[in-house]
């Protein structure tokens, strides 16, 4: 039986301003129709051969059109299993960013939140909420 599978990597960030709030983004339903809670934070799949820095700062960039200051921080891995065609193993980090988001075309509007805020999203992302709750306590 041939068990080959789409193995991809992801990459997440937690970015926080100098307010200390951290950005939300509303996906695109056009964009993503498969996709059941809309709000996230940003990132997305790393281009094989480089850095994982690298591609968070580039997908950062991308969908926001903000930097990524200083050197991320990696506070948690998932797998993300989409049987049987697909295995995603997504890495989330935490890192700072200044300036106002100019979102691209797969995001319809952000917002800038407390950490309680983003607990309290009813929309937010399983995966992202699955981090939030094991790393940010209270």
């Amino acid at each position: 039986m041939d068990k080959s599978i789409l193995l991809q990597v992801g990459v997440k960030i937690f970015l926080k301003n100098i307010e200390g709030r951290y950005l939300l983004l509303k996906r695109s339903p056009v964009r993503y129709p498969n996709v059941k809670n809309f709000m996230d934070i940003p990132g997305g799949r790393i281009i094989p051969g480089t850095p994982l820095f690298e591609n968070i700062r580039r997908e950062v960039f991308e969908e926001t059109k903000l930097t990524v200051l200083g050197e991320p921080k990696l506070i948690g891995a998932q797998d993300i299993i989409r049987l049987p065609e697909k295995h995603i193993v997504r890495l989330t980090f935490i890192g700072e960013t200044s300036g106002t988001p100019v979102l691209d075309e797969e995001h319809l509007e952000f917002k800038w939140v407390t950490l309680g805020e983003m607990k309290n999203e009813q929309e937010l992302d399983e995966f992202t909420r699955e981090i939030l709750e094991k790393n940010f306590n209270g």
